[in-house]
C-alpha cells in the first residue's frame, strides 16, 4: 500500500485529503479495540464528495487511517487548540474520548515516530511537492484542505456543527480575497449554514502551508457529515440525493477560487 496518492493536474488548486483513508496494516489493527476497529473518525467518502467538481484540480490523498498516524497534526504532536479536548499524533481516543487501544496496546514514542517516518512524512513530502508545483507553474497555489466530520460531538464542540466550517487560521493562512470568495458561496448556499474560524481554524496543514507572502495560500473545509451521507452512523454510506446541494455549492467555491488565482488579483511569486 502507497501511503499517499498524488493526481497532478493543471489549476492553481490543491485538494488535500488527509483523513479519507481507511488502510490500517494488520499488525495495528490486531492492537485496536472493538471502537478503533469501527474507525468512526473517517473523513468518509470525501474523495468521492470532490470528485469531478474541479477539472484539471491536484489531488493529494493519504491511504492510511488516522488512527496510524494523523496527517494533519503536526509532526512533534502539539496541540492547536490548548484547553480543549482533542486528539493527538497517533490518537489514543476516538472522538467521543473512548480508548481505541486493546489494553497496554497504545502506541510508544518509538512506534510513534516510526509511523511518522512511514506515513506522515511521505504524505507531507508529496503535498509539498505538489505545491511547489502548481505555485511554480502559476506565481500562486491554492491549498484545499478537504475535511469531513459528524454533526455532533460533544466531546470536541457543544451543539451542532454548521455544515460549513471555513478556516483560515483567523485570516493568517490566505489571502482575504480567498476567504471572502469561500464566504459568499457559502452564505450563499440554500439550507446550508457555515461559520468561519469557530471550532476549527483550520489543523496543521493549513497553518504550516498557508503562506500568503510565499504565494501560498491554505484554507481548510470542515463539512458536517448530515450534508452528504444517508446517516452518521456505520455503514457510513454516502447518499447520491443528500449530497447534491453540497456539491454544488463545493463547485462554485473550488471554480471561484481557481478564478481567482488565474486572475492576477493576488500577487504572484515567482522563483520562489
Amino acid at each position: 500500500m502507497m501511503p499517499v496518492t498524488t493526481t497532478l493536474g493543471d489549476s492553481p488548486i490543491v485538494l488535500a485529503m488527509p483523513h479519507g483513508g481507511t488502510f490500517v496494516p494488520d499488525d495495528i489493527a490486531a492492537r485496536l479495540n472493538a471502537g478503533g476497529l469501527g474507525l468512526s473518525d473517517t473523513d468518509w467518502h470525501i474523495d468521492k464528495l470532490y470528485e469531478g467538481l474541479l477539472s484539471g484540480a491536484t489531488i493529494v490523498q493519504a491511504q492510511f487511517h488516522r488512527y496510524v498516524i494523523d496527517a494533519n497534526r503536526g509532526p512533534d504532536g502539539a496541540s492547536l487548540y490548548p484547553g480543549q479536548n482533542t486528539t493527538g499524533l497517533c490518537p489514543t481516543t476516538d472522538f467521543d474520548g473512548n480508548d481505541i487501544w486493546r489494553e497496554g496496546q497504545a502506541p510508544s514514542a518509538d512506534e510513534v515516530e516510526a509511523r511518522r517516518l512511514a506515513y506522515h512524512a511521505p504524505y507531507h513530502a508529496a503535498l509539498a511537492e505538489a505545491l511547489a508545483k502548481t505555485q511554480a507553474r502559476h506565481g500562486v497555489a491554492v491549498l484545499y484542505d478537504c475535511h469531513s466530520i459528524r454533526s455532533y460531538i460533544p466531546y470536541l464542540f457543544e451543539g451542532e456543527l454548521p455544515v460549513f466550517s471555513i478556516g483560515t487560521n483567523n485570516g493568517a493562512s490566505c489571502d482575504a480575497q480567498v476567504e471572502a470568495a469561500t464566504v459568499q458561496i457559502c452564505r450563499a448556499a440554500p439550507s446550508l449554514n457555515m461559520v468561519l474560524n469557530g471550532r476549527f481554524k483550520g489543523g496543521w496543514t493549513t497553518r504550516h502551508y498557508g503562506q500568503p507572502e510565499t504565494g501560498v495560500h491554505a484554507i481548510q473545509m470542515e463539512i458536517a457529515q448530515r450534508a452528504y451521507l444517508a446517516a452518521e452512523a456505520a455503514p457510513w454510506a454516502y447518499s447520491t440525493h443528500v449530497a447534491a446541494p453540497l456539491r454544488a455549492a463545493l463547485a462554485k467555491i473550488l471554480a471561484s477560487l481557481d478564478s481567482l488565482a488565474r486572475s492576477g488579483a493576488m500577487p504572484k511569486v515567482i522563483g520562489a
